[in-house]
């Protein structure tokens, strides 16, 4: 069920015009389901797939440990391509039937 989420993740993102950088980017901190670039900012995205909210939204499962990780990701990402660039966290919520992009669903 991850993987297709993330599939479909990224074609979704792929619509809304945003280039894909890497997808399952592993770092000595984590992974990151998905980096992309819209225009000039980094964003990095989490993508939770769930049936149903019965246990909450998917987003709610992104907690402070999870947004530490992406952070530490984010910046061994940037220190690795040598740049300085705007960053941002979305969280994508995978459904059956949609996708709910939530941007800057956190921040450094």
């Amino acid at each position: 069920m991850g993987k297709a989420g993330e599939k479909r993740g990224v074609k979704y993102l792929k619509k809304l015009g945003y280039r894909i950088l890497k997808t399952n980017y592993v770092t000595p901190f984590g992974e990151a389901d998905i980096v992309a670039r819209d225009g000039d900012t980094v964003v990095f995205c989490e993508v939770k797939t769930r049936l149903t909210e019965t246990f909450g939204t998917p987003a709610e499962a992104v907690g402070y440990k999870k947004e530490q990780r992406y952070i530490r990701i984010a910046e061994y990402f940037l220190m690795c391509a040598g740049e300085e660039l705007p960053v941002r966290f979305d969280v994508l919520e995978i459904f059956e039937g949609e996708v709910r992009h939530i941007v800057a669903a956190f921040t450094a």
